[in-house]
């Protein structure tokens, strides 16, 4: 099982091989996050910055994959090592925590967990905060030294129309209604959208595995995308609730795609696959 529940977690949360972590973050204001965690957070958690330590300084994409060994070297900085068991928490439906769910699983760590309802159910549940910050001791983690389930760009536009494609990000955003930091507005050509708002009930939680197999049913060979590959880790963590498949994860996703030329699609129908290269 890939999720928690508060309850469950509150009567764990002395353990000694249980490692919290806070995976805040806004597409609006990045460093929130942070600002929030130093405010109040789940007694022992440590801040884990998107940024910072989920993603590469450098690389296709907003939010690029980093090295393997540099992530396990901050998760060992963190306090994390092979016996500890992770979970990981957000104040956005698991949107952020998903992608360290991912990245540690990827690479072999499949002691993890997300906080099913995030920051939101713990306080619906009387579970404590703290402003505290906690010192880690140094953890040893062993990892494995390449990423697995993902996709390129170059082996994708190779697949395109073949395999299925389906879009995180919100409806407005796939229509290319707005586009708030990308190059151009509109979606990856062929791309289906499953905004991650539906795998989510009115409470926040994660919907059953047999209402999130409707969401994903008929799919083939799925790659998941967003924006920058962070969101499209909940879906995959969805399909995994579900039973499904894991999907490849299109680490640089639109972010990738849009900034570097490549034909997009508008509207809500996926579109064709290109048979250009990029635009210009």
């Amino acid at each position: 099982m890939s999720l928690i529940s508060p309850l469950d977690l509150l009567s764990r949360i002395d353990d000694p091989d249980l490692r919290i972590c806070d995976v805040r973050w806004w597409l609006a204001d990045p460093a929130k996050g942070r600002r929030d965690y130093a405010a109040a957070h789940l007694p022992g958690a440590v801040f884990v910055d998107l940024d910072r330590d989920l993603s590469a300084p450098v690389g296709p994409g907003r939010h690029p994959l980093p090295d393997p060994a540099v992530f396990a070297a901050r998760m060992e900085a963190l306090g994390v090592g092979d016996t500890s068991e992770v979970v990981a928490y957000d104040d956005a439906g698991g949107t952020i925590a998903a992608r360290l769910w991912w990245m540690l699983e990827d690479l072999g760590h499949t002691r993890v967990l997300v906080l099913d309802g995030g920051l939101d159910a713990w306080i619906a549940a009387f579970g404590p905060l703290t402003s505290e910050v906690p010192e880690p001791r140094q953890g040893r983690l062993t990892l494995r030294g390449t990423w697995t389930r993902v996709v390129d760009r170059d082996a994708l536009v190779e697949r395109l129309g073949s395999l299925s494609l389906i879009d995180a990000r919100a409806p407005e955003r796939y229509r290319g209604d707005i586009e708030p930091v990308d190059a151009v507005p509109g979606h990856i050509p062929t791309a289906i959208s499953r905004p991650t708002a539906g795998n989510l009930g009115p409470d926040g939680r994660f919907l059953p595995p047999d209402a999130l197999g409707r969401r994903f049913a008929g799919l083939d060979e799925v790659v998941t995308s967003c924006g920058s590959g962070v969101t499209a880790c909940h879906n995959a963590l969805a399909m995994r609730i579900a039973g499904l498949p894991d999907p490849l994860l299109y680490p640089g996703s639109y972010s990738d795609w849009a900034g570097t030329g490549m034909p997009v699609a508008t509207g809500d129908e996926p579109g064709q696959a290109p048979r250009t290269g990029p635009r210009g």
